[in-house]
């Protein structure tokens, strides 16, 4: 297999498991991942934020940790990349009001690469306008955004993943392992023990 060049795309507050955990996993299995964060440059840091289920009728938020940006934002490219991850959180709500973060999904969806989003992310994916007549999954919340731009929202479990081509979705952090082994899977990915 050889190995992808992946791109996350991140801001403040993005959630702290859904950045660091599949950063760190698609790196162990050998790809190039990237991290990008408008107005910040590689060497600095996003603050993340911890999204918990407690009870309650959302999920509580606490401090998480530095999330490191690793590459310019500015020269992101989806031609430099095989995909694009977009963790939740709630960065994604002030990161998807940016004309460059939207034109960059953009570039990923009209090449027909993998885009990979949780919880969150897909109010990214509403905003670029690549969801219409797609089948998603995210966090509850966000599926209004979802269907009013034509997307179909896949009420999945918390720990489930969807497919959709080369849309990979789900609803937050438990669905880790479901939703990284489809993208590796959409990437071809094999790991062997």
């Amino acid at each position: 297999m050889a190995a992808k060049r992946i791109l996350f795309l991140v801001g403040d507050y993005v959630e702290d498991y859904e950045a660091m955990v599949p950063f760190q996993a698609l790196a162990m299995v050998g790809h190039k991942v990237e991290s990008v964060c408008p107005g910040k440059q590689p060497g600095a840091a996003v603050r993340t934020a911890i999204h918990d289920f407690e009870g309650d009728q959302t999920y509580s938020e606490k401090r998480g940790h530095n999330f490191a940006v690793t590459a310019d934002f500015e020269q992101a490219r989806a031609a430099d990349y095989d995909a694009l991850v977009i963790p939740g959180g709630r960065a994604p709500e002030y990161l998807r009001l940016n004309l460059r973060v939207v034109e960059l999904v953009r570039e990923f969806a009209a090449a027909s690469k993998p885009i990979a989003a949780i919880c969150h992310g897909a109010q990214i994916l509403a905003a670029a306008g690549v969801l219409k007549g797609r089948t998603v999954s995210c966090y509850p919340a966000v599926s209004p955004e979802v269907i009013q731009c034509g997307g179909v929202y896949a009420d999945i479990p918390i720990d489930q993943a969807h497919a959709d081509g080369n849309l990979i979705t789900a609803p937050a952090w438990p669905a880790h392992p479901a939703w990284l082994a489809r993208l590796l899977a959409v990437l071809g990915t094999r790991i062997e023990l």
